[in-house]
């Protein structure tokens, strides 16, 4: 393949997963892990905890990664923690892939990114989303919207988190990057401080049937950034202030206080999703018969 293509083409071309159809280009993605790597480990000292909750999907689901957002350098993290063996497709606001004349929409789509239109439902990005679960690839969302703390929009809790999770029947893992927010503070030098990435423990959205229905993709979705909260905080996650977090945004405390969320390992999901697949396979025997 060429040096440049249409990046359009790439938001549709699988990168990792089980399908057969040709992939997005590897040495861009491979090239960048290596270079930004390389200088983020230098610069940041980073490493990456409870990486073990992400490699247990390998080759098994997809997965929704979820993270909260505090700098403009959360993208590259979530991308560097998850290489070299997988690749999270990051979902970004539509019109950074115009900047530069095309060319952030270049590298942005080599690495596997694709666009999404803010504050609408955005259906193309959507089906786009669930099909690259549907692979079995991961995608990265960051629920926020906007980095918490920095420009002229005030965070908001979107449930597109878990609606992609549902049309795409995957799992939902936190993550957080911490200390990512204190490199550039307003007013201040840049700094570099030692980063530490930390995935959380899996969510299953069939887990929130206990609350209505209208209910369900919003309270997913909160428990989901609590518990990123939680690992960015370091505390447990009932003591994350939702309320001053979201002051907009329904509080579900109560609810899940009455009714708790069951902690489920990766290899606990796992084994639900095979053993979903293998009664899948066996209906489909049974009905040819």
């Amino acid at each position: 393949m060429g040096l440049i293509l249409p990046y359009e083409k790439m938001w549709d071309m699988p990168l990792g997963g089980t399908s057969s159809d040709k992939q997005i280009p590897h040495w861009f993605g491979n090239l960048a892990y290596v270079v930004v790597g390389g200088v983020c480990k230098v610069l940041f000292r980073y490493r990456v905890d409870g990486r073990e909750n992400l490699r247990g999907f390998y080759d098994e689901c997809g997965v929704v990664v979820v993270c909260n957002h505090t700098s403009f350098l959360d993208v590259a993290f979530i991308y560097l923690a998850a290489r070299t063996k997988q690749w999270v497709r990051l979902i970004g606001r539509e019109s950074l892939f115009d900047n530069a004349h095309g060319l952030v929409g270049q590298i942005l789509s080599r690495v596997g990114a694709f666009p999404i239109k803010r504050e609408s439902a955005d259906r193309t990005a959507i089906k786009r989303a669930a099909r690259m679960l549907k692979n079995r690839e991961l995608v990265g969302i960051l629920p926020e919207g906007t980095r918490r703390g920095k420009g002229t929009m005030e965070p908001k809790l979107h449930s597109g988190a878990a609606f992609i999770a549902r049309m795409g029947k995957a799992p939902l893992l936190p993550m957080t990057v911490r200390n990512a927010e204190y490199v550039k503070q307003k007013g201040q030098r840049i700094r570099f401080p030692k980063i530490t990435v930390e995935y959380g423990t899996p969510v299953l959205l069939e887990d929130f049937d206990f609350l209505p229905k209208e209910d369900r993709l919003d309270g997913c979705t909160w428990y989901v950034m609590r518990e990123c909260f939680a690992l960015s905080q370091r505390i447990p996650a009932h003591e994350v202030d939702m309320v001053s977090l979201f002051p907009d945004s329904k509080d579900f405390s109560a609810a899940f206080a009455h009714h708790p969320v069951p902690h489920r390992t990766t290899a606990e999901v796992v084994e639900r999703i095979r053993a979903s697949r293998e009664e899948g396979v066996s209906s489909e025997k049974d009905a040819d018969r």
